[in-house]
Parts: C-alpha cells; sequence; structure tokens
C-alpha cells in the first residue's frame, strides 16, 4: 500500500490511472518517478497530473532505464514499482499507429517513434525462417511457417489490413480460433519483435529487484503467457536460475536481492471487471516483496 513519504515507480504510465492513485494514497509527501515510451502519453499525463506536479516525475522512455531515472533523481530504492504491459487501448484504437487487423493504416506497430525498426521492415524483410521462428515463439502460432510462406509470397505487404488478409487465408477456415480473429496471435509477435518486449522484461526485472527497498513491493501486471512465465519464474528464484539454455547446468547462485512472492497463483480479472473491460480478460497480475 502506498504510503506518504515513499517514493514509486510506475514503468507503463498509460492514461495515469494507476500513478494518480499512487499518488493520492502516498499523500502529501510520497513522489513518483514514470516512463511511457509515447510521447502522447507523456504529453497528456504532463496536464493529467498538474495537480501533483511537485510530486511527480515524468520521462519519455523504456521502463528498463529505472536505474538510470533513480540515479538522475537522487534515489537509492524503490518502495513501490509497478508496471502494466497490456497495449493502451488509444494506441489500439489509433488506425494511423498501424497496431490493429480491423482498421487500415500503417504497418508501424512501434510504442515510441525513436524507434527504426516498424512492422512493415519485419514483414517485408525478414527471411521466411525467422519469421516463423517469431510468429511461434512470440505468437504461439501452430502454423506460424505456413504463415510466414505466405507472407513472403504476398511482398511487398503495405497495410495492416492486408497483412491481416494473408494471414487470414494462409490458416485453414476450420483451425480459425473461435474468440479471437485468426491474425491476432501474428499481430501480437510481430508487435512484440519490433518494440523488444520479452528483451526489456528480461532487463527490467532484475534492476527492479535491485531497487526496491526491504519491504518494498514490486508487482506486474501482463497479458501474454511468455511475460507472465518470465515473471513467474523470477518472482520464484534468481535470475540466474531461468536465464540460460535449457539443457545446460544451471550456473551457481550468486547473492543478491531476497524477494518472495506474495502470492502463488497469478490474480485475474474477475467477471465483473472482463464485462466492464473485455481487454482484461487475458490479464495476469504477479507481486513480490523484497525480505532482504
Amino acid at each position: 500500500m502506498p504510503r506518504d513519504g515513499g517514493r514509486y515507480f510506475d514503468g507503463t504510465l498509460g492514461f495515469g490511472g494507476h500513478a494518480r492513485a499512487i499518488l493520492e494514497r502516498s499523500s502529501p509527501t510520497g513522489e513518483l518517478a514514470g516512463t511511457d515510451l509515447d510521447s502522447q502519453a507523456i504529453s497528456r499525463l504532463e496536464a493529467l497530473l498538474e495537480p501533483y506536479r511537485a510530486r511527480v516525475h515524468l520521462f519519455q522512455g523504456n521502463f528498463t532505464e529505472i536505474d538510470r531515472i533513480c540515479a538522475m533523481l537522487g534515489w537509492e530504492n524503490l518502495d513501490g514499482i509497478l508496471v502494466d504491459l497490456g497495449m493502451s487501448s488509444m494506441a489500439l484504437d489509433d488506425p494511423g499507429r498501424g497496431f490493429s487487423f480491423l482498421r487500415e493504416g500503417p504497418l508501424d506497430m512501434r510504442f515510441s517513434s525513436r524507434n527504426p525498426l516498424t512492422a512493415g521492415e519485419v514483414v517485408n524483410s525478414y527471411d521466411e525462417g525467422r519469421l516463423a521462428s517469431i510468429i511461434r515463439e512470440y505468437g504461439e502460432e501452430r502454423f506460424a511457417k505456413r504463415i510466414a510462406e505466405r507472407i513472403v509470397q504476398a511482398r511487398p505487404i503495405a497495410t495492416t489490413t492486408g497483412l491481416a488478409d494473408v494471414v487470414s487465408r494462409a490458416i485453414p477456415r476450420r483451425f480459425w480460433p473461435r474468440k479471437i480473429h485468426p491474425a491476432t496471435q501474428t499481430f501480437q509477435a510481430i508487435r512484440m519483435e519490433v518494440n523488444g518486449e520479452i528483451d526489456s522484461i528480461g532487463a527490467f526485472l532484475p534492476k527492479a529487484a535491485g531497487l526496491l527497498a526491504v519491504g518494498g513491493v514490486m508487482a506486474v501486471i501482463s497479458f501474454h503467457s511468455l511475460e507472465d512465465r518470465l515473471v513467474k519464474r523470477f518472482f520464484a528464484g534468481t535470475e540466474k536460475e531461468f536465464f540460460h539454455p535449457r539443457g545446460l547446468p544451471a550456473p551457481p547462485k550468486e547473492a543478491g536481492p531476497g524477494i518472495e512472492r506474495i502470492t502463488r497463483r497469478s490474480i485475474t480479472a474477475s467477471g465483473e471487471e472482463v464485462e466492464r473491460n473485455p481487454r482484461a480478460r487475458s490479464a495476469r497480475l504477479r507481486a513480490a516483496r523484497r525480505v532482504s
């Protein structure tokens, strides 16, 4: 629970709901540092969080920069850390950002305009094997090889709807998922590749754990099984136990920050919450506390 005088970090500011709640509950002197890759989100939040101006520090950037930001502010540790790995509804609903297969837009999918890699480059320049690997690993798509083959054959692909059509036709109709669009998993995979999402989580977790004060809490909301698996494993032990090649002996444990899971299982949205916000259906919340 945020407290007066505490220092907190929100790595994915988005609409600012979590940030505002933390600032309210840590009043009158609690401080919050926050990041978001989207410059539009930062501009919007500067106005929204104006009442807390003396206690909030906003940065356009990746949450992996948590250590640099704390050093800039002169903060040695944090009492609470939060990252919500879900897509911004505003970005998802903007055809110009290229995230949605439901509205025609450019193949972009970047969280930040500073990122030089776009979905168009992934779709139109990656070789077939690399494309298939990304779609299989990040999208968990059983027809990854077939989809990659069809994408290469259809090049150049310029729009989101064009890509969605190619992917849909690559999957036999009888295997189309019932509750989601057949291109959902492929779009997810390409977006994750463009933004380096899995690498960011792997880099962030050990940094964040090291910056937590003893008794401090870190919470992560994930929407993808790969993300949730990384968080689950990290909270169960140390990063060195789980970030090494399969089939090889795990490296020896080294002394590091001791963290313990607050709950063994992830917390999911209630039926009522899903009814209000269908996108919360796949959300998984995990939290851990630093104990040494």
